[in-house]
């Protein structure tokens, strides 16, 4: 029998891995596109692991791009000194998903230090109160996830806080789009099983942002 949980952790701990060599290799750095930065790192991970799909777009963003969510196509920036950068990538390991995000800070900055460490520590805050909340719908998550960004004295930047994961394409409920989604219009709970009375997984994404510095972040894995 599959464990998918267990596939999923080593799918993400491959994706963790690629992130550590994109920092090893000081890819991310001043004087380069976010189109560059998605070539060299779609190169590395073929290198690294095979992967050659992505079961999302490959998101790169920098400066004034890291205000906009997922479904935005902003045009390609080119990083600045002590700028801020994010990454999004959803590779796709032996046909199972992984969805992985992490921000970079370049240079000193304290407030996109400070932006891009609350992502990362909001996160943890998220997955706590999910875990001791099994039966939590999607709705009341992303209203959590809202409120911590707001006591830290940011924005939440994204029209969702995670989604469904797992087996590629992983499961899709016709005329339900919402329910893939931790969105204010889910209310069902996470926890509910799947058609096949499987458990379902599920990634937390926090989307920090400033606007009136225009810089966000950004901090996704594997909660659940």
């Amino acid at each position: 029998m599959i464990n998918t949980l267990e596939k999923l952790n080593l799918a993400e701990k491959k994706a963790a891995q690629l992130f550590q060599e994109i920092e090893k290799r000081s890819i991310i750095k001043a004087g380069i596109t976010e189109k560059q930065i998605n070539t060299h790192v779609f190169e590395l991970a073929e290198e690294l692991f095979g992967i050659k799909k992505y079961w999302h777009k490959r998101i790169v963003r920098a400066g004034e791009n890291t205000l906009h969510p997922y479904d935005e196509n902003p045009p390609d920036l080119t990083v600045k000194e002590d700028d801020i950068v994010f990454l999004d990538f959803g590779p796709i390991l032996e046909e199972w998903e992984a969805d992985y995000g992490r921000t970079y800070v370049l240079g000193h900055d304290r407030t996109k230090k400070r932006l891009a460490d609350d992502s990362e520590r909001l996160w943890y805050i998220a997955q706590k109160y999910a875990l001791e909340n099994p039966g939590i719908t999607g709705s009341q998550l992303y209203q959590y996830c809202t409120d911590l960004a707001k006591d830290a004295g940011w924005e939440f930047g994204g029209p969702i806080a995670g989604h469904l994961i797992g087996h590629f394409p992983h499961e899709q409920l016709d005329g339900e789009e919402k329910t893939n989604y931790i969105h204010p219009e889910n209310h069902i709970p996470l926890n509910q099983l799947d058609q096949s009375g499987n458990p379902r997984h599920w990634i937390i994404e926090i989307h920090l942002v400033d606007r009136d510095k225009k810089i966000g972040s950004f901090f996704e894995q594997l909660a659940m």
